[in-house]
């Protein structure tokens, strides 16, 4: 069986017999895999912490028929452990830890997806922003990269010049008066203004945005990575929308 290295973000593990676990990671040359790491849940191994959500670590395994087995795995960034710390934030990466794993097919290498949540997972660790706004801001992007980019100024469905009133989940976005259809939503401007900078990364006008536009925008980014995605992402339920410590202090 062939052996390869690579680096990898631990999404999501489940118990796999009494000592072994089943690790799903995202990586960046592979895209998803699966992999059994074991003995990790005895309270003598090697690397049992090391594979833990939210951990990214330079990988070495061997290629199975269904399941790669993990033979070494060395931390790059404990992120995991970081975030156990901000109830606020820990809720946030299991959010996007999820997402991740919903949009990525296995073993289909898509680096900009691998980028955009280690870099995600490290603005949270760090406490760089509040966790809610880099939640969204890497939800609208994922589905960006994943071939939804949503329009947040010009009309989604004709292209029409904006800034426009009306939201509407399946014309992807913000819509004119003409292409407005039943059930549009109509968003306050500065929410728009939120969304866009979400989706761009301009962090000034985000982190500037009012507690209102952020709760319109984190509804608007919920629903349509959702209806995209055609299910719902359980971790969204959970995500604790209180000041971080990070937002408390300043």
């Amino acid at each position: 069986m062939a052996t390869y290295r690579d680096v990898g973000i631990v999404l999501r593990t489940h118990k796999l017999g009494e000592t072994d676990r089943i690790v799903t990671m995202l990586t960046r040359g592979r895209g998803e895999i699966r992999a059994v790491a074991k003995g990790v849940r005895r309270t003598k191994s090697k690397f049992g912490a090391r594979l833990e959500p939210g951990m990214i670590v330079d990988l070495q395994c061997y290629e199975g028929r269904s399941l790669d087995t993990v033979t070494q795995a060395e931390i790059i960034a404990p992120y995991g452990e970081r975030l156990t710390r901000d109830y606020s934030a820990f809720t946030a990466a299991t959010a996007m830890l999820e997402t991740a794993e919903r949009l990525i097919e296995e073993r289909e290498a898509v680096p900009q997806q691998f980028n955009l949540l280690a870099g995600g997972l490290a603005s949270l660790a760090h406490r760089e922003h509040d966790p809610g706004l880099v939640l969204d801001s890497y939800l609208v992007r994922a589905v960006a990269i994943a071939g939804w980019a949503p329009s947040f100024v010009d009309c989604a469905g004709c292209g029409a010049t904006g800034p426009h009133r009306a939201f509407n989940l399946a014309s992807g976005g913000a819509v004119c008066y003409s292409c407005r259809t039943p059930g549009s939503s109509a968003p306050h401007p500065e929410t728009f203004l939120l969304l866009a900078a979400l989706l761009t990364g301009d962090w000034d006008t985000a982190d500037a945005s009012s507690p209102g536009a952020r709760k319109e925008a984190s509804g608007l980014v919920a629903a349509y990575v959702q209806w995209h995605l055609e299910r719902g992402v359980r971790s969204l339920r959970l995500v604790d929308r209180a000041p971080s410590s990070l937002e408390r202090t300043r």
